[in-house]
């Protein structure tokens, strides 16, 4: 199956989740990462790093190591913590002034019997690959965290001073976003000034309700496979009077009824009938109600074949959109009947 593809011009400002990651609004061809990082050190001061073609992340971003200042990492140790850490895999940099009894106590914590402060303060058995290796690891962290959204990003960021929670949470919100677009991809446009394909008064040539129970106002799109109503909710209906008066609610249930009335006259549609025949309910499948209708809003009613209707049976899925609210959704059966007028 192939996996989506976020666009590029996504943009999360600092309101919305409080991170300090912002996607440049810039059209750009594959990923591209620009990380700065400040820990106002004399160390590790303002550093840069880029990636812009992704091939090049082994051989230039894969190995930089993780990095930490000496008192978080005594603090660290102390609570039994960062045991797979080592002055091999890792660097540690002096954000004070280290006297030989912090030198030892250090060795005692991390099981070595000789540490060196390397040049500018590093802590380290090994020299820095490159002069900004530490926001080269930044970049490397916050590859792998977005990573976890499950789907190729295209597209440029600029992060500062990322951390691996701001990474998560902002990677959490590109996932609500694309999975929102994807349900959004089907909605059917809906202009009130066209002619509809079917108004009320055609419409009750098919189905048997009447007011105050006839649930679709008109049909705007209709083909093999798909078709789409309207309801337009005003504080007239009776039932608002009785559901809840004073916070007027459109119940669930009859959001799938108003869904089933679409889908059969879909169905009527497709078997040629004209007259005489009826679509029953026998049963609803993984129903959910995800936002409240209310008088004022116009529902959208979109109902598309899951399957070839056979032997009189529909399956069809039905969502209902309220302008870019999905308010509810499920997989509705039917069964075409020919009516028996009561018998």
């Amino acid at each position: 199956m192939k996996k989506n593809i976020l666009s590029s011009t996504t943009f999360l400002n600092s309101n919305m989740l409080k991170l300090a990651v912002n996607i440049l609004h810039c059209p750009v061809i594959g990923f591209e990462i620009s990380a700065l990082i400040d820990f106002k050190s004399p160390v590790v001061n303002k550093q840069f790093a880029e990636i812009r073609d992704i091939s090049t992340f082994c051989d230039e971003f894969a190995d930089c190591r993780t990095f930490g200042f000496f008192s978080e990492i005594e603090s660290l140790l102390d609570q039994g913590l960062i045991k797979g850490g080592s002055l091999d895999n890792a660097i540690v940099i002096a954000d004070k002034e280290i006297t030989k009894q912090d030198i030892k106590r250090f060795e005692k914590k991390v099981n070595l019997e000789k540490i060196n402060v390397k040049d500018k303060g590093i802590l380290s058995a090994r020299p820095l690959k490159y002069q900004n290796e530490p926001a080269r690891h930044k970049l490397l962290d916050f590859i792998g965290d977005i990573s976890l959204i499950g789907m190729p990003i295209k597209g440029r960021f600029i992060i500062k001073r990322p951390g691996h929670k701001a990474n998560v949470e902002f990677g959490k919100f590109l996932r609500q976003q694309v999975l929102k677009q994807r349900k959004l991809k089907g909605k059917p446009s809906y202009d009130p000034n066209s002619v509809p394909i079917m108004d009320t008064r055609e419409i009750i040539k098919l189905l048997p309700h009447r007011y105050p129970f006839l649930l679709v106002d008109k049909i705007i799109e209709i083909s093999d496979t798909h078709i789409v109503g309207v309801k337009n909710l005003t504080f007239n209906e009776m039932l608002f009077q009785g559901h809840f008066p004073n916070n007027p609610i459109f119940p669930g249930v009859l959001q799938m009824e108003a869904l089933a009335q679409t889908g059969g006259i879909l169905a009527l549609k497709l078997q040629d009938i004209t007259e005489g025949w009826d679509t029953y309910f026998l049963k609803m499948d993984d129903v959910k109600f995800k936002s409240m209708a209310i008088p004022g809003d116009t529902l959208i009613m979109k109902m598309e074949l899951i399957e070839p209707i056979r032997r009189g049976i529909v399956h069809m899925k039905g969502t209902i959109f309220v302008g870019d609210r999905i308010v509810s959704e499920g997989d509705l059966t039917a069964q075409i009947v020919k009516r028996n007028n009561g018998k």
